[in-house]
């Protein structure tokens, strides 16, 4: 669940590095001066959604070579086994009653129980989950997460975390290289180019870390919303019980050392400051919204 978070952000910072450097090149070595406050806010726009929507479209490609996930088709269809077939079975329901095209759905080799949705719209989308999901949860439970999966691609999760991402970045740019122009200003014409990239990328770092805060906040809005979508979809019970089976699953990792220690889910309650940079929620608090819920 929040490999799609992170895999998105990573695409997005990989990008802005790039285009940035790019910038740089055309300052330094070719003589093209985009240091104008005017000129600073049309690159901090282009670098800024530049990075998120190449991000955006590329999530697809990039989710399914970075868990190596095996697509379900027509081809091996019928050699599915029964939680495998729920899990297509789900997808093609919802797409069908919503009316978008059917999303792409995989699984993939994983001890750590997930599943994600990616892609650029909701008719280009894909449905991932890990091979311990489908061990370690019952059908109900299965049936709420991709539900849970479903519910970000109606309501457009991706779509709007990059408009979002985009004007975070377009802010984090824009204002580290006005602040940057200012202190150059006031150093040795010789000295102030290299002053006035290290105070960019050491703001664009500050200004990065305070940005990340609110698009986790978005990140744990939609989770919620995300689990309202499944609770409407397959009913509240199978969402709830799939965030059971995630805190039992949290809670023997911390029990005992066995396999379940080295899962990479984060659902511990986290406190104070390091709240803000959750990209989900805490799941009592997630099911404690559930079952007040009216349906």
């Amino acid at each position: 669940m929040f490999k799609r978070v992170g895999l998105f952000l990573l695409t997005n910072i990989a990008v802005m590095v790039l285009l940035s450097i790019v910038v740089f090149i055309l300052e330094r070595f070719f003589g093209i001066s985009l240091s104008g406050n005017g000129y600073i806010f049309v690159v901090a726009i282009v670098i800024g959604f530049g990075g998120a929507f190449i991000s955006l479209a590329l999530s697809k490609w990039m989710a399914k070579r970075a868990y190596n996930i095996v697509l379900i088709t027509s081809d091996n269809i019928s050699s599915l086994d029964k939680k495998e077939r729920i899990v297509w079975d789900v997808v093609s329901d919802l797409a069908d009653r919503n009316h978008i095209k059917m999303p792409e759905v995989g699984i993939y080799k994983d001890m750590d129980p997930n599943a994600f949705a990616t892609g650029a719209t909701k008719n280009s989308s894909l449905v991932a989950v890990s091979t311990g999901l489908l061990e370690s949860m019952d059908e109900a439970a299965i049936e709420g997460v991709v539900a849970h999966e479903m519910a970000h691609i109606l309501n457009g999760d991706m779509v709007t975390m990059t408009l979002l991402q985009g004007v975070l970045n377009t802010f984090v740019i824009f204002f580290a290289r006005v602040v940057a122009n200012i202190i150059s200003n006031f150093l040795d014409e010789e000295l102030s180019w290299l002053a006035y990239y290290g105070v960019v990328i050491l703001l664009e770092i500050i200004f990065g870390i305070f940005a990340s805060i609110i698009v986790m906040a978005f990140s744990r809005h939609r989770e919620f919303k995300a689990d309202e979508g499944s609770a409407k979809f397959v009913g509240k019970e199978k969402m709830i019980a799939g965030l059971q089976a995630l805190k039992k699953m949290q809670h023997l990792a911390g029990g005992e050392k066995s396999k379940l220690a080295s899962m990479k889910i984060s659902t511990k309650k986290k406190g104070g400051i390091m709240a803000l940079f959750s990209s989900h929620p805490d799941l009592d608090d997630r099911i404690k919204k559930l079952e007040e819920l009216s349906i």
